[in-house]
């Protein structure tokens, strides 16, 4: 044990109470837990006590052998789910050979999967079906706290009635998250909808004015629809981290 949340602490102290786990024992665990130097990178194994979030790793920018030695560190001294997002093939390919398979979903890999356990009924939504891709980032950063989201595709306002004729997934789900890129409208279709929170995600999808994803980005933030939550283009993991943060407080 030792990237932790706080039933994982208490169970440690309660052992140490029941003569279970030696204190030395103890101390040596809890030694590793602010943070871990693993070079050139700091893993934080505090983050899920802190956050209730553990850290996740963001491929881009870092060597394979980085990826490896981070991943390395959470496995080893933690016990909960792995996430790393936007990983390259070769990043792939390194993770594998040395940590073994993960599940692969929207170009992250996750070892560890929990089963479901999360309350909360949530719902991903994409306007289109280029918009996928995003949405996988979302679905898979859901499953790594434990939830598994509905899925509904290529129901943009282009064809409104392919969304009205699932108004009711709409209205169930305990939290929406629309994956839209062109003009964004469906997020403000949406927040129309239901008085569940919704995230909004702008994609890079669309042609010439969509200016890779600001024209969704600036029509979502002007949502006539009250209250719609939008995070940055692309970003898939930070809309499911909001969800995470909005069901679980």
């Amino acid at each position: 044990m030792c990237a932790v949340d706080e039933s994982a602490l208490r169970d440690l102290i309660e052992r140490v109470a029941s003569g279970e786990v030696h204190a030395d024992d103890a101390v040596a665990r809890i030694r590793r837990l602010p943070f871990v130097d693993v070079g050139e990178a700091l893993v934080d194994h505090h983050r899920a006590l802190r956050q209730g979030m553990p850290e996740a790793v963001y491929g881009p920018g870092k060597s394979p052998e980085q990826c490896v030695r981070i991943v390395g560190e959470l496995l080893e001294h933690g016990t909960g789910p792995v996430l790393v997002t936007r990983v390259s093939v070769d990043q792939a390919k390194a993770l594998h050979a040395a940590h073994g398979a993960a599940h692969q979903e929207g170009g992250c890999l996750l070892w560890r999967r929990p089963e479901a356990h999360a309350t909360g009924r949530v719902l991903v939504a994409t306007a289109g079906t280029a918009d996928t891709p995003v949405a996988d980032e979302v679905t898979v950063t859901l499953r790594a706290h434990g939830h598994e989201p509905d899925r509904l595709h290529d129901v943009g306002v282009a064809g409104l009635h392919r969304l009205l004729a699932h108004v009711d997934r709409v209205t169930a789900a305990e939290a929406v998250v629309v994956v839209a890129g062109m003009e964004g409208a469906l997020a403000s279709v949406v927040g129309g909808l239901t008085s569940r929170p919704v995230v909004a995600v702008p994609t890079s999808v669309g042609y010439g004015s969509g200016l890779e994803g600001v024209t969704a980005l600036l029509a979502m933030l002007s949502s006539c629809a009250s209250g719609v939550t939008v995070v940055g283009v692309d970003n898939g993991f930070g809309a499911a981290c909001a969800v995470v943060r909005m069901l679980h407080p």
